[in-house]
């Protein structure tokens, strides 16, 4: 599954549960998919994990402490900010959020080839990944 996204102002609970949402909408994981997080508060909240674990996946912390355990988000973070957020300033939040928009879904998702998947996309890299599991 890629990378779930939601954008709010203000540092709370809500900005993660709708980008889970989104990615369950949106993705449709199979059930038993992996949903790895940090320990940040907002991923480890009684109510994200129940509703983590409703939707079927298995919720995995990262260890603390461990730079490499979440080595592939670091790399993800770095390169948006790289490509995308130190390129230019936005004149509103709401421009800010459409452009992470098209960045995210459009770029990075759909267009944006991976060496670690092959040099697929992340969308070609499920869809192959869903063909090749069994019925």
């Amino acid at each position: 599954m890629t990378e779930p996204w939601s954008y709010r102002q203000q540092s709370e609970h809500r900005p993660r549960r709708e980008g889970l949402e989104m990615a369950l909408t949106n993705r449709n994981p199979n059930p038993s998919a992996v949903f790895h997080s940090d320990h940040g508060v907002q991923f480890t909240s009684w109510t994200f994990t129940n509703r983590v674990k409703a939707a079927g996946l298995m919720p995995l912390p990262g260890t603390v402490g461990d730079g490499y355990d979440n080595a592939m988000m670091e790399s993800f973070w770095s390169k948006m900010q790289t490509e995308f957020l130190d390129r230019r300033k936005w004149k509103t939040r709401t421009e800010l959020a459409n452009e992470i928009f098209q960045y995210l879904e459009i770029f990075h998702n759909r267009q944006r080839r991976h060496s670690k998947l092959g040099y697929l996309t992340p969308v070609e890299y499920e869809r192959l990944h869903e063909l090749q599991q069994p019925v």
